[in-house]
C-alpha cells in the first residue's frame, strides 16, 4: 500500500510540474476529441464547490462559430478604439482561429445562496479550470489560458448570452504542442509561504 501511495504521489508531482502554458498560436491539430475531451470536461466537476452551486460553466466554441467569435473580437476592439485600423481588426479576428479546441470559462458571481461570496465562486472556477488543464496535460495535450479586454465587451457578452450575474473569466485552448518556448522558472516555496507569528 505504501508503494502504491508513493507511486501515486510521484505521478501527481510530475503531472503538476509538467503542466506548461503553450500559447494558442503554438497549438496545432489534433486537439482532444470524443472521450479525451469528455475526460477534460469531467475533470472540472471535481473542483471544490461550497454550497454545490456549480458557479461556473464552459462554452465550447466549435469551428462553425469561430467566425462569429472573430467578429466579436473585432467589434470589441472597435468598442475600445473606434480608430482601430482594418489590419488591427483582422488581427483581432484571427485570434478566434488559433487553437483546435477553444472554450470560454464563465463564472456566476451572484445568485443562489448569497451567503457564498463572489470570490469563493471565482476560486471554485479557478480550481475547475486547473483540473481541466492538468487532465489535458495527463492526456498529452498542450493548453493555455488567455484573457484580455475583449472579455468585458458588449459584443462578447451578447455572443455568449451572458446574464447580468455572469462574467467571462478567460478562454481555454487545447491542442497538440506544435512548438514550445523555454519554460519559465517556478517560484520557490519561500517566496509565497510564510508562517503566522
Amino acid at each position: 500500500m505504501h508503494e502504491v501511495t508513493q507511486f501515486t504521489g510521484q505521478f501527481a508531482t510530475e503531472l503538476i510540474h509538467s503542466r506548461r502554458t503553450v500559447l494558442p498560436k503554438r497549438l496545432v491539430a489534433p486537439g482532444p476529441q470524443g472521450e479525451q475531451l469528455q475526460r477534460i470536461l469531467e475533470a472540472a466537476s471535481a473542483a471544490p464547490d461550497h454550497g454545490e452551486l456549480v458557479p461556473w460553466r464552459f462554452v465550447l466554441v466549435g469551428e462553425p462559430m469561430r467566425a462569429a467569435l472573430g467578429d466579436a473580437f473585432a467589434a470589441a476592439l472597435h468598442e475600445r478604439d473606434p480608430a482601430a485600423e482594418q489590419q488591427q481588426q483582422e488581427e483581432a479576428r484571427e485570434k478566434a482561429f488559433r487553437s483546435p479546441v477553444l472554450l470560454l470559462a464563465v463564472a456566476r458571481t451572484s445568485g443562489g445562496d448569497e451567503s457564498i461570496p463572489a470570490f469563493e465562486r471565482i476560486v471554485s472556477a479557478g480550481c475547475a479550470i486547473q483540473n481541466m488543464l492538468l487532465m489535458a496535460t495527463a492526456l498529452g495535450f498542450g493548453s493555455a489560458l488567455t484573457s484580455g479586454k475583449a472579455l468585458e465587451s458588449r459584443a462578447l457578452r451578447e455572443l455568449f448570452q451572458l446574464s447580468g450575474e455572469e462574467h467571462a473569466l478567460c478562454f481555454l485552448s487545447f491542442g497538440t504542442v506544435g512548438s514550445t518556448r523555454k519554460p519559465r522558472a517556478r517560484p520557490a516555496v519561500d517566496q509565497y509561504v510564510s508562517e503566522l507569528q
